[in-house]
């Protein structure tokens, strides 16, 4: 039987991404490469380089078993300025002293652990239904919410002259740009070394590693990411009844019969 165009190559892609170009630029010269329906694993900031995990062909439909992985990152901080992005794009605020080096470790040790902090308004989190970003590109000030995450190794690599070169290992989610901004700087450059067991440093853009292979380093057969698929995608489907049975509601209408909050916590 014929294998539907699109479906192949199957696996999952690591690639290095350079600094310049969107996540999507990126993913969308491998789509064209390849014709295989491509999708990502999480992205990158234009500024930032290193690792972007690939999902091609049947491996689209295995995502979630991808997003979620921790990740490791190097980044250059300067803390003489923060930004208004976090990021060496955007518009520079008011410059302060330095910090010494017994002042960063204090500030740093705070930064361990659970942390709770704002997510920056350059970002693709939506307020009130539009991207941050587009409301931060038209001036828009908003207040954003914050967004918590693990920090389970913070280290000072070198600091010289303002810059400090840190290399952190946290939860899915993080924004590295936070950190620098806590610091009271901002993050001249940011690298992604590693997402879960996998390393930029195997990244070929050319290989596409075996689906199956990819599931086992990340601790799954292939019969339990197809479970959990499943059992995704019915949450899925049960977190959109309820809203849309909520929305019935408050426009006037009757909630169907048996329709409820069941599953939303799952999806």
């Amino acid at each position: 039987m014929a294998i539907p165009r699109g479906l192949e190559p199957t696996g999952v892609i690591l690639l290095d991404k350079p600094a310049g170009p969107s996540s999507f630029a990126v993913l969308a010269g491998v789509r064209a490469r390849t014709r295989a329906k491509t999708g990502h694993a999480g992205t990158l900031d234009p500024f930032a380089t290193g690792l972007l995990l690939l999902l091609s062909g049947r491996a689209t439909t295995m995502a979630s078993c991808f997003v979620g992985l921790p990740k490791r990152y190097l980044t250059d901080v300067d803390l003489s300025v923060r930004t208004t992005t976090g990021d060496p794009e955007g518009e520079s605020l008011e410059p302060h002293d330095l910090p010494t080096e017994a002042a960063l470790e204090a500030a740093l040790e705070g930064l361990r652990g659970e942390i709770e902090l704002p997510i920056p308004a350059a970002s693709a989190v939506k307020i009130g239904g539009e991207r941050a970003y587009n409301l931060h590109r038209r001036g828009v000030a908003v207040e954003m919410p914050l967004r918590r995450s693990q920090v389970t190794a913070l280290d000072v690599i070198a600091y010289r002259e303002g810059i400090v070169t840190l290399d952190l290992r946290v939860s899915s989610g993080t924004y590295v740009r936070s950190i620098a901004d806590a610091l009271g700087g901002h993050c001249v450059s940011l690298r992604r070394e590693e997402v879960g067991p996998f390393s930029v440093a195997e990244a070929d853009a050319e290989r596409v590693i075996d689906l199956e292979e990819a599931l086992g380093r990340v601790g799954l057969t292939l019969a339990e990411a197809e479970a959990e698929r499943r059992q995704k995608s019915l949450n899925d489907r049960q977190a959109q009844q309820a809203r849309q049975a909520r929305e019935d509601v408050a426009a006037g209408g009757r909630a169907p019969s048996g329709s409820g909050s069941q599953g939303e916590g799952g999806s």
